[in-house]
């Protein structure tokens, strides 16, 4: 980086100089680096990718790579055949607007094997450049109308602002329901029914969104509670999106992932053969965290064939979710098997990931739970946690003073102290009077555990200062 001698304090760069350390705005800081725990970017946080899966991606990206004997028989037998199913063997070349029809079809053997046999048609399998496109892609099918007749479009609050950006920019009406913090970010049925009710007045209730494992609140839905959404989107006729992008990520004793698909199909015809729904997942998150070759993939269910040729002329659009993304989403959904050469190695290396995960999670929550003023629910799942905040009110004074919201103005002296990046709950939506912040668990845990001493340290420092 460059010096910052004789820079102009409205330098708005960040600088290395060795005399001085790092400065931001030409003025010193009193840290040597800032530590991103802003975002839910893995591999940025220091994960190493999975060998198995970059060997792949290897061979498929330089095909004269198969000849080499450094590669496992099983990585090579995987990169032929995706290969085979690209025009020209290249992954270069476009695929089918759906995707590449082998990968679709392992996507469905994988749902099967995932929900206990429950059968999954390739048919209703659409790739796509992560799960954030298909969620968008769906949003754009569904939203119509005009006035009291516009859609309306239930999303949980806290929430992952890709949902409330999509409704604005789709100009769909949000209808915000919120998780019950008290009960560890549980969701409540009566809730989403006052949720639905008063919005009746403005909208035309159509979609139900759930995020399962949840974001940014780290809870896991239990099986009862999905029960209770799905039949409530029944009787309300509903259609429900499912986004279960952290489904490998659950934590806590307890807790289990069950599939909104599974579920539905459990609870007989009634249900299975009438709510429409889509579910969705992506190559960014669980133990893999590619989150930069975009893969993911949405299964639809019971969607009128009408409607499902205008999805399908929807995404014709785009031409192709990126090939090298298909190709790494194929090898989650077909990785290497008890009898293959690379299972030991990829199975030691899947555990490891998800157990450091698990104890980062339960690191997290002890410890921002022996600070005054900030209560933090389990890490049940996911990849982040959401501690509540008691701000003094001479803080809470200031910021509006300055013009930003309060758990901003913690945040950002946060930054400027501690040089640790985070999220004020403000931009997830909170109910009115709390306050928050997002923090993705994923730095390695030493580097964890100086971040949660450096936020207890400042939060008390904080506290002291505007009280």
């Amino acid at each position: 980086m460059k010096s910052t001698r004789g820079s102009s304090s409205d330098d708005a760069s960040v600088a290395w100089s060795p005399r001085h350390g790092l400065q931001l705005k030409g003025v010193k800081k009193p840290f040597t680096e800032v530590i991103k725990a802003n975002i839910g970017d893995a591999h940025a946080m220091g994960q190493r990718p999975v060998t198995f899966f970059r060997q792949v991606l290897a061979l498929c990206s330089y095909p004269e790579l198969l000849e080499d004997n450094k590669f496992p028989e099983d990585a090579k037998k995987r990169a032929r055949r995706i290969l085979d199913a690209c025009g020209g063997h290249s992954i270069g070349a476009y695929s089918a607007s759906q995707g590449i029809e082998c990968i679709r079809q392992d996507v469905a053997r994988y749902i099967e094997k995932r929900d206990g046999g429950i059968p999954s048609n390739p048919d209703n399998i659409y790739l796509s450049t992560g799960a954030s496109d298909a969620i968008v892609t769906i949003l754009k099918l569904l939203v119509c109308g005009e006035g009291r007749d516009r859609t309306g479009v239930m999303i949980s609050i806290p929430q992952y602002p890709l949902y409330s950006a999509a409704l604005a920019d789709l100009g769909a009406v949000q209808i915000s329901y919120y998780l019950d913090e008290d009960n560890c970010w549980s969701l409540n049925l009566a809730e989403l029914g006052r949720a639905l009710n008063e919005a009746k007045q403005r909208c035309k209730p159509r979609v139900l969104c759930i995020i399962n494992p949840g974001n940014p609140t780290g809870q896991v839905q239990s099986r009862q509670c999905i029960e209770d959404v799905i039949r409530f989107a029944k009787e309300e006729h509903l259609f429900l999106m499912a986004d279960e992008v952290y489904q490998d990520n659950v934590y806590a004793e307890g807790c289990k992932f069950h599939s909104f698909k599974k579920v539905l199909f459990e609870m007989g015809p009634e249900y299975s053969s009438t709510v429409e729904m889509a579910s969705f997942h992506s190559t960014s998150k669980c133990y893999m965290g590619e989150c930069g070759f975009r893969g993911g993939y949405m299964e639809v269910i019971n969607m009128d064939p009408e409607v499902k040729a205008q999805l399908t002329k929807l995404v014709s659009v785009r031409l192709c979710p990126p090939v090298p993304g298909q190709a790494l989403l194929d090898l989650v959904v077909n990785p290497p098997q008890p009898d293959e050469p690379s299972y030991t190695s990829f199975m030691k290396e899947r555990t490891a990931v998800l157990a450091a995960l698990a104890e980062k999670a339960r690191l997290t929550e002890e410890i921002f739970n022996t600070v005054p003023g900030i209560t933090c629910n389990p890490v049940q799942g996911a990849m982040y946690t959401f501690p509540r905040i008691t701000l003094p009110q001479k803080a809470i004074d200031k910021a509006k003073a300055d013009g930003v919201v309060p758990d901003m103005f913690y945040c950002m002296k946060l930054l400027e102290e501690e040089g640790i990046c985070l999220v004020p709950g403000s931009g997830f939506g909170q109910r009115e009077g709390t306050f928050h912040f997002r923090m993705t668990i994923l730095p390695p845990t030493e580097k964890l555990k100086v971040v949660l001493q450096k936020i207890r340290d400042f939060h008390s420092r904080f506290t002291s200062e505007f009280s």
